[in-house]
């Protein structure tokens, strides 16, 4: 008989049979509320009904138009309905069908544009696993190990990580971006550097939001030495962090490059790469393509998403929901030493957990995920050390929904430390 793979390490024991909303059902019929929306992909929820109807309609027109081969509609439609959401300028599209596809895509494109190699990247972050994305990647060795050589020209900067540094938001980014600098004049010259790659919050890395100042810095640094600034929106995008893209968080700053992926098309396979039509054109021929990328059906759900996203103002509901939830997480861990961070942008919510003595606490926070999962609330780690529990529930989640998230939450916490405690 064939298995899957045994590398795949399941995060819970939890066999899905059909999905609702915020909920998934197993096999008994027993509900569990998930707060990881397949890691950030289901930003409508499970099955919401304008995205099956619209996925039903166009599985019974048309399956797969391969977009180099002939157009269709609903890859029309959407490119022109994305031109309402991205950032200004950004007005050409690449589809693919994976996050690390379309990274993939945004490094060929930087290096073509530029005729420059290298790119540097941040530390914790997460771009992918295919051999050019693992080599962007810093979030931890487990991506990376045993595949080398890797790709190179790739160098890696400081991330301004506020509570692991121990310093205030301004001094991390100050922090930071003086470790930047030091990179273009030691490592990676400016006239060698195609592109900065930077997730607005980091995702793998342990969901921290870049602190205020920090992409405004990259911004200048870029303009000023003619580098391309790559956003990567893959776990961020599409209204998780109370508005469009995080990076508006940030006023004033636009990237040359955007990168989504995840929620764009709430739970079927599309991504896709932003750029001006300028840049854009500097892509070498045969560079961009692929067999499945701008999908018909996953058009249509992404329209789909856009239509719910809008008209169930799902955006505005994630900063409102998510203030809900970030208040109380801080709640939670008010009373759990070892709960030593809390932290997030609207749905993207992560718990640190770490050592009396500072140093970073995987097994409780596996015991607080696993916990979690035995009371019916599906969450995931995340964070170099494995030391973070991220929350990030579908764009629709209710405030009722939230508070059961925290009770439960609370209950898998107590649970965990009182284990620690019994063995620390």
């Amino acid at each position: 008989m064939s298995q899957l793979s045994p590398v795949l390490q399941q995060a819970t024991p939890v066999v899905a049979t059909r999905g609702e909303g915020l909920h998934l059902f197993d096999a008994e019929g027993r509900r569990y509320l998930d707060f990881t929306s397949g890691v950030g992909v289901t930003s409508t929820g499970h099955c919401h009904p304008r995205v099956v109807s619209a996925v039903r309609e166009q599985a019974g027109r048309l399956i797969h138009g391969q977009y180099t081969t002939v157009l269709h509609g609903p890859l029309l439609e959407l490119t022109e309905r994305l031109g309402e959401v991205l950032p200004p300028g950004l007005d050409s599209l690449f589809y693919a069908t994976a996050g690390t596809e379309a990274v993939e895509a945004a490094l060929r494109l930087a290096r073509h544009a530029t005729g420059r190699q290298n790119a540097i990247v941040f530390e914790g972050s997460f771009h992918g696993r295919t051999m050019g994305a693992a080599a962007l990647t810093t979030a931890g060795s487990r991506f990376r190990a045993g595949i080398g050589p890797l790709m190179p020209g790739v160098a890696v900067a400081p991330f301004p990580y506020a509570f692991d540094l121990g310093t205030s938001a301004a001094e991390a980014v100050e922090h930071a971006l003086r470790g930047l600098d030091r990179v273009l004049a030691t490592v990676s010259a400016p006239e060698e550097t195609a592109a900065m790659f930077i997730e607005p919050v980091l995702g793998e890395g342990g969901y921290v939001p870049a602190p205020a100042g920090f992409l405004a810095g990259l911004r200048e640094r870029a303009d000023r030495h003619g580098i391309l600034l790559v956003v990567d929106e893959i776990q961020s995008g599409f209204g998780r962090t109370g508005r469009f893209w995080a990076h508006q968080h940030h006023a004033g700053v636009v990237p040359d490059v955007l990168i989504t992926a995840k929620g764009l098309a709430s739970g079927f396979p599309l991504s896709a790469i932003a750029a001006p039509t300028g840049l854009m054109e500097r892509a070498r021929p045969g560079s961009q393509g692929g067999t499945y990328g701008g999908n018909p059906v996953a058009c249509a759900a992404a329209l789909a998403t856009l239509d719910v996203i809008r008209d169930e103002r799902l955006v505005e509901n994630a900063a409102r929901q998510g203030e809900r939830l970030l208040d109380g997480l801080r709640a939670v861990a008010a009373g759990v030493p070892r709960c030593a961070d809390v932290r997030g942008l609207g749905l993207m919510a992560g718990t640190e957990f770490r050592r009396a003595d500072g140093t970073p606490d995987p097994e409780t926070a596996r015991r607080a995920q696993q916990a979690a999962a035995e009371l019916g609330l599906l969450v995931l780690t995340c964070g170099t050390g494995l030391n973070v529990v991220r929350m990030a529930p579908a764009l629709v989640v209710t405030a009722e929904q939230v508070d059961e998230a925290l009770a439960l939450w609370s209950k898998a916490v107590d649970r965990a430390a009182t284990r620690t405690d019994e063995h620390p």
